[in-house]
């Protein structure tokens, strides 16, 4: 581990922060020496004191050990390459729009591969006024199920939690042409369709 370059990382989250070493180290029940040691590179923080020091400085724990910060690509404001992770412990669901660094349950997660609606995974809509009303012929088994689904435009996204033992069904907001819809059933992973290739009903329901 390069102790000047964790010292370095370390004093740059402090500073973001507009914390001082004093209240680093009082959050820490430390020194203010000892903070002031890990700044100027003569020596690194014990590990028991890692995660503590994460939460304090809003940190990333393995960048700190890394001791270097990679910036992402900026975002560029296009959602179509939006990307989805599912924590396997709590089951939480997060959306990037660019790479980004996710992590759950003290997991660092990788981003979900979309593949192509299989035949078991198509879905079905209906048009309600301005919505469209979506359903999926799946089993919902605590063991095998969708557990969301989401609308992706270019420039919006909107998410629906599905749960075990519910209808697969939701509905979305029908705003303009185009877009993904994408479902994630837990036993096959990802599943994404172009809006326009969906099968539509032409039966029209009203409230």
């Amino acid at each position: 581990m390069d102790c000047a370059k964790v010292g370095r990382l370390i004093m740059q989250f402090r500073k973001e922060k507009g914390m001082t070493q004093q209240q680093v180290a009082d959050l820490l029940g430390i020194s203010n020496k000892t903070v002031s040691k890990w700044e100027r590179g003569l020596g690194c923080p014990d590990v028991s004191l890692w995660d503590d020091l994460s939460t304090v400085l809003g940190a990333d724990i393995l960048k700190l050990l890394q001791g270097e910060l990679s910036p992402n690509r900026p975002d560029v404001g296009k959602l179509e390459k939006t990307l989805f992770y599912v924590c396997p412990t709590c089951g939480n669901i997060l959306v990037s729009t660019g790479t980004a660094s996710i992590s759950c349950c003290g997991r660092k997660l990788k981003p979900l591969i979309p593949v192509t609606c299989s035949e078991e995974h198509k879905a079905v809509l209906r048009e309600i006024d301005l919505e469209y009303y979506v359903t999926v012929n799946h089993d919902m088994r605590k063991d095998h199920y969708i557990s969301f689904a989401a609308l992706v435009y270019h420039d919006r996204i909107y998410l629906n939690r599905l749960y075990p033992e519910q209808n697969p069904e939701f509905r979305l907001p029908m705003v303009r042409k185009g877009g993904y819809l994408y479902l994630y059933c837990t036993q096959h992973g990802l599943q994404k369709c172009p809006i326009a290739q969906i099968t539509r009903e032409h039966e029209r329901i009203t409230d």
